[in-house]
């Protein structure tokens, strides 16, 4: 009896003890997180200490700040690396393309998104597994009194070489204008990336056809993606076109902002042709919105 009467005593002083831990749950002190709340912002720091209410973040540009567990909607790791200027840089919610032409990235399964240049570009692109996407495109000419519509589809394999280093990618665009016979077009091309999905260099190559016709000489591509901050991305995207006529070289400079995910691009294309004394400028501007299993930010 004296044992068990001890046994008892040693297990109600040791369950208080145990119950503690469990509610306190110690932090990582190290680990760097982000908490989203309710409101719309995002903290990033570390947890020095949390309970059932609160928790208490140490912040590099806030300090120790309190958050209320009910204000809270999400609490991720983050990885260290993408910390820069004491702001988290979030994942690029669009690293396949640049304003139009597709890079040596593709997006991962269940990944997707819908862009849109000056209303009338619309296109819908998936991705079926992490190399392998399709999109589908129209022209909506028909809403404006038009009975010709361009449509097309646009399938695309990405081949990662190393890591974060080298991505090709091949695909095509096919496509005809509704309405009309004898109307197929389209281009099959070839991508190679250089660098990461947040800063890039890629050269590449494709061939043209049009009513059964094939190009005599490929489209030439060189485009850069080099991200400024958090939110932002200088793009530039560029071509040769030569034709049995002249030669056409199409420059491009601008950048996209993220905002709540989705992208705005805007930027100038100017057109270059040979012979040609004046200058014009031709403004673009893009919205793309990720859908499915997109980075979170």
């Amino acid at each position: 009896m004296r044992h068990l009467r001890t046994l008892a005593v040693m297990l109600a002083l040791a369950l208080p003890a145990a119950a503690a831990s469990v509610g306190a749950q110690q932090p990582d002190s190290t680990a760097i997180v982000q908490i989203q709340t309710t409101d719309g912002n995002a903290y990033v720091g570390t947890i020095i200490a949390q309970d059932s209410a609160v928790v208490l973040l140490r912040s590099d540009r806030l300090g120790e700040i309190t958050i209320r567990r009910s204000d809270i909607v999400r609490i991720i790791a983050v990885d260290p690396a993408k910390i820069a200027q004491g702001a988290y840089w979030f994942d690029n919610p669009q690293a396949t393309r640049y304003f139009w032409a597709p890079d040596g990235y593709g997006l991962k399964k269940g990944e997707g998104y819908y862009q849109n240049v000056w209303v009338l570009f619309n296109q819908v692109s998936v991705g079926i597994t992490d190399n392998f996407s399709i999109g589908a495109g129209v022209v909506p000419l028909f809403l404006f009194g038009g009975s010709s519509t361009p449509a097309w589809i646009t399938p695309k394999l990405s081949i990662p070489i190393e890591r974060d280093k080298i991505n090709l990618g091949v695909g095509a665009l096919i496509g005809s204008v509704l309405g009309e016979s004898n109307s197929d077009f389209g281009i099959a091309y070839g991508v190679t990336t250089f660098g990461s999905r947040d800063r890039n260099f890629t050269v590449g190559a494709g061939y043209g056809y049009s009513d059964g016709q094939w190009a005599r000489a490929p489209i030439l591509t060189m485009a850069a993606m080099i991200r400024t901050g958090p939110h932002g991305y200088f793009i530039t995207e560029n071509y040769y076109i030569s034709t049995s006529s002249d030669d056409l070289v199409l420059l491009s400079l601008g950048g996209r902002r993220i905002i709540n995910k989705a992208g705005l691009d805007f930027g100038l294309f100017i057109p270059l042709r040979s012979g040609q004394s004046s200058f014009i400028a031709i403004p673009w501007l893009g919205l793309t919105l990720p859908f499915g299993n997109v980075p979170k930010s």
